[in-house]
């Protein structure tokens, strides 16, 4: 055990550390947190009081007060810093409001833009008669690329493109990963509307209009009779609700392992011919994974990038700025 004078000695050198802690205190919590520290019921001069009771008994007045000086020392150099900082504007109320300084007003929320898109697209078609529901992000491998006929050589399906996990999963790299679920889900009995929407992720670069998230649409039409008129004709209603009546479709050739045949659609808008989404009529084999005789019935399925349409929308030159979370940049919407 220390020594009576031992023990002075600490409490001495305790009470000189707890003043240059409260004379370097900046707020009324940290002042808070000092006193606590050195006052507290497991205080640093508090325990010193404690050990009271072992000190020799023809030493004890003079112990205790030395521990006493220090304390009421401390106490007065707090209620001093207390005064300081009240007077320096530094004051505090309950809840955090410092009653010294000017109001700040509060901003008014607003939705993404992303989340305008899709919600201005979800609408449209709702009230074309197209259900909504939401699938998984984190997808078994199976109905990201087997289900949709992507062969095993397929780009896509590479580690360098792709996020994997150690048990086989995949972040779905586009919403199209729906379709065999939806069809299961339905009981596979046409007729079906159905669309998602939400996250994929790819291992892109980064940079003005590629991101390693982004956020898709992904549609499906299986009824009796459904050729590529019919999705010819879903799309103008869409895209004329969605852009304005004087946009003109230019459907080009493309490939879709999902779908055949299959095109990139562009859309004449404000003067130039903008790609914004993919589409064909859903492959005899897709459908037959989702339980759908394609004898009896057909498909069109179509997807859009909800980034690059709000990109094109509302002027945004940069993919990055969808996502940095940049309040001023983000009120301008």
């Amino acid at each position: 055990m220390s020594t009576t004078a031992e023990l002075t000695q600490q409490i001495a050198a305790a009470g000189e550390e707890a003043a240059s802690a409260i004379a370097g205190a900046e707020s009324m919590e940290q002042l808070e947190q000092v006193r606590i520290r050195f006052l507290g019921k497991e205080g640093v001069i508090t325990k010193f009081m404690k050990q009271l009771g072992a000190v020799p008994k023809e030493e004890k007045p003079a112990f205790g007060a030395v521990v006493n000086a220090a304390k009421k020392s401390t106490e007065a150099a707090i209620e001093e810093k207390k005064a300081a900082l009240a007077a320096s504007g530094k004051v505090q109320v309950a809840g955090g409001i410092d009653v010294t300084m000017p109001g700040i007003r509060n901003g008014v929320g607003r939705r993404h833009p992303i989340q305008q898109a899709l919600e201005q697209v979800k609408s449209i078609l709702i009230g074309m008669g197209f259900r909504y529901d939401d699938y998984p992000e984190y997808e078994e491998e199976y109905y990201n690329f087997d289900s949709l006929n992507t062969p095993d050589w397929h780009p896509s399906r590479d580690s360098h493109d792709s996020f994997y996990t150690k048990d086989g999963h995949v972040l779905r790299t586009h919403t199209t990963a729906f379709q065999i679920r939806c069809m299961k889900m339905l009981g596979s009995k046409p007729p079906i509307r159905a669309m998602t929407a939400g996250r994929c992720y790819r291992r892109d670069e980064i940079d003005a209009t590629h991101y390693p998230i982004f956020n898709q649409i992904d549609v499906i039409c299986i009824d009796r009779n459904v050729s590529f008129a019919d999705l010819k004709s879903t799309l103008y209603s869409l895209l004329t609700a969605l852009l304005g009546d004087d946009i003109k479709l230019r459907f080009r050739p493309s490939y879709f392992p999902f779908t055949t045949p299959s095109a990139e659609v562009d859309v004449l808008w404000r003067g130039r011919w903008m790609e914004l989404l993919g589409a064909g009529m859903m492959r005899p084999e897709v459908l037959r994974n989702g339980g759908i005789d394609p004898d009896e019935y057909q498909g069109f399925a179509f997807g859009m990038g909800l980034d690059r349409l709000a990109m094109r929308r509302f002027a945004i030159d940069d993919i990055r700025h969808l996502y940095e979370n940049e309040e001023q940049f983000l009120s301008q919407f």
